[in-house]
C-alpha cells in the first residue's frame, strides 16, 4: 500500500474526550488508506518552552527535547488506537503500512539521525510533519488542529490561505513554508470533527482551510 497522507495530529487534541473517536476514525481510514500519523508534542514541548525560558539550556538541547515530547504521546496514540503500529524511521513506516495498519511515528531517532531541520522554536511539530511528508513524496499532509481553519482580519473563514497567512494566525509555525514541498497538497482540518477527514479522504467537500 502506497502512502495517501501524513496526518499530524495535533498537540491541542490530546487532552481532549474527541481523542478516542478521532482515533477511531483513523484506524478504520487505515484499512483502505496509506496512513502515516505524526503527533505533536503539546503539552510536553510547553513545558520545555518553559525550562528554556528559565534554565536557558541551549537551542539544540530544547530542540530535542521538545521531540522528545512527540514521542512520548506516539505512544500515547499506539495505547489507544487499534490496527496501528508505533514505528521510529522510514522503514518502520513502511512495514505498518504495508501490513495495512496506520503508521505512528515516534520522530526521535530518525531526526536525530538526519537532523534536517534548524534547531529553533519556530520549528515545531508542524514542520516535522512537512518534512516527514516531504520524505515520503505523500501527496497530503493533513494538519488536525483545535480549528476549523484560518480567518481573516474581519473573521471571514479561508477556504484557501498562505503559509504566512496560516504563521501569523498562529495556525503553523514560522518554518512550515519551507518545510512543506510543493507538490504536497496540505489542509486544516478541525481534529474535533473526525468526519471531515473522512470526508477529505473521500472526495467530498470538506470544511477546513487548504494552504496554497
Amino acid at each position: 500500500m502506497t502512502i495517501d497522507a501524513v496526518v499530524k495530529v495535533g498537540g491541542s487534541l490530546m487532552q481532549e474526550t474527541s481523542l478516542r473517536p478521532l482515533l477511531d476514525t483513523l484506524s478504520v481510514l487505515g484499512e483502505t488508506h496509506g496512513l502515516v500519523v505524526v503527533p505533536g508534542g503539546g503539552a510536553g514541548a510547553d513545558a520545555v518552552r518553559e525550562m528554556d525560558r528559565r534554565h536557558a539550556p541551549g537551542d539544540t538541547a530544547a530542540h530535542w527535547m521538545a521531540v522528545l515530547a512527540m514521542d512520548q504521546h506516539a505512544h500515547l496514540l499506539a495505547g489507544l488506537m487499534s490496527s496501528s503500529d508505533r514505528v521510529e524511521g522510514a522503514g518502520g513506516v513502511r512495514r505498518a503500512i504495508g501490513a495495512g495498519r496506520v503508521a505512528i511515528l515516534a520522530p526521535y531517532s530518525w531526526l536525530h539521525d538526519a537532523d534536517p531541520l534548524p534547531h529553533r522554536w519556530d520549528v515545531t511539530s508542524d514542520s516535522i510533519a512537512a518534512w516527514v511528508a516531504a520524505e515520503f513524496h505523500s501527496p497530503r499532509l493533513i494538519l488536525l488542529k483545535a480549528v476549523d481553519g484560518a480567518t481573516d482580519e474581519a473573521g471571514n473563514f479561508l477556504a484557501e490561505a498562505s503559509p504566512a497567512v496560516l504563521s501569523a494566525a498562529g495556525i503553523v509555525d514560522g518554518y512550515f513554508g519551507e518545510a512543506l514541498a510543493s507538490a504536497t497538497e496540505c489542509w486544516i482540518l478541525n481534529g474535533r470533527h473526525p468526519d471531515r477527514l473522512v470526508a477529505l479522504l473521500s472526495g467530498e467537500p470538506v470544511v477546513g482551510t487548504r494552504m496554497r
